[in-house]
């Protein structure tokens, strides 16, 4: 590692005399050191000029490989940093309104208690985060997520469920084949969403339906309160709208089509240099949901 630190230095700094200056070496130590790496590899890492070294081919691999290795050691340290460090701050959780209102603010309240130094502040919206600029520690997010160099944890799978209000199916009757939404009201999301587009499970196969109706919003909220009206038919989460199927408000339909579930992740910029505070969410998270899917009799993750 000595002479690989050495042999960075001298290729970052162009010659022997400035890489000993930076780590306190005579060229002449800095030299050896770096001849002894090149007998020990049996490669020749410099091309050795007047005034300037270059690194040779097999120089600049190592060089690059060395970047990670060096990464990885500072890794290292900061994680043990990190693990002792105190969970304190202001965390910044970005999510989507409906699963805030409905999962996030029931059990926030024991994550606050057990880290009483900790403020969390909540940025809710369903549409695409910026990490930087907002400042966010974790996102929950469902649905696919674009490719990107963020880390992806699988929290639980939702199904989403196709209901309506009891009042609805008396007056229109109850959809029972995937062309039967065609002669229904389906209220929907307002604004360009993958979740307009309704999926079901036909015989083993898997399809979208367009679902059509003469009211919408851009808020899930909403169009629950419309479905509760007897407005028509929607498709929400369950972690939306499970109270209302408990309470019969709401009545599920076309279970026989019911696709997969879908998956929610928790979202953060890297699995390196973790602060505690984003440490602890991810535990408590993940805790608390893995034991509320296992109360409900289904995995949280697959």
């Amino acid at each position: 590692m000595s002479e690989l630190e050495v042999f960075m230095a001298a290729v970052e700094d162009g010659n022997f005399s400035a890489a000993g200056r930076r780590l306190d070496l005579t060229p002449s130590a800095v030299s050896k050191l770096v001849a002894r790496l090149e007998d020990s590899l049996n490669v020749r890492l410099f091309h050795r000029g007047a005034r300037k070294l270059t690194p040779t081919e097999a120089g600049q691999v190592l060089y690059d490989e060395g970047q990670d290795i060096f990464a990885a050691l500072r890794s290292a340290e900061n994680a043990v940093k990190t693990c002792s460090g105190e969970v304190s701050g202001t965390l910044r959780v970005h999510s989507m309104v409906t699963f805030a209102k409905y999962q996030l603010a029931p059990v926030i309240g024991d994550f606050l208690a057990a880290y009483p130094k900790l403020r969390v502040e909540f940025h809710l919206s369903n549409e695409p985060v910026d990490f930087v600029e907002q400042r966010i520690d974790v996102s929950i997010q469902g649905g696919p997520l674009p490719d990107s160099s963020l880390v992806a944890r699988r929290l639980l799978d939702s199904p989403w469920i196709i209901c309506a209000a009891p009042a609805y199916l008396d007056r229109h009757g109850t959809p029972q084949t995937p062309e039967d939404l065609a002669r229904h009201n389906c209220i929907n999301f307002s604004h360009r969403t993958h979740w307009n587009a309704w999926p079901l499970m036909d015989k083993g196969e898997a399809r979208t339906v367009a679902a059509r109706g003469n009211v919408g919003a851009n808020q899930g909220d909403m169009l629950l309160q419309l479905a509760r009206q007897g407005l028509g038919l929607v498709r929400l989460a369950e972690f939306h709208v499970g109270e209302d199927l408990r309470s019969g408000r709401l009545v599920p339909v076309m279970t026989s089509y019911q696709p997969p579930a879908e998956p929610l992740y928790l979202v953060y910029q890297s699995r390196k240099h973790l602060a505690p505070r984003v440490q602890a969410f991810l535990a408590f998270m993940g805790e608390r949901f893995t034991t509320a899917a296992a109360q409900r009799g289904r995995p949280a993750r697959s």
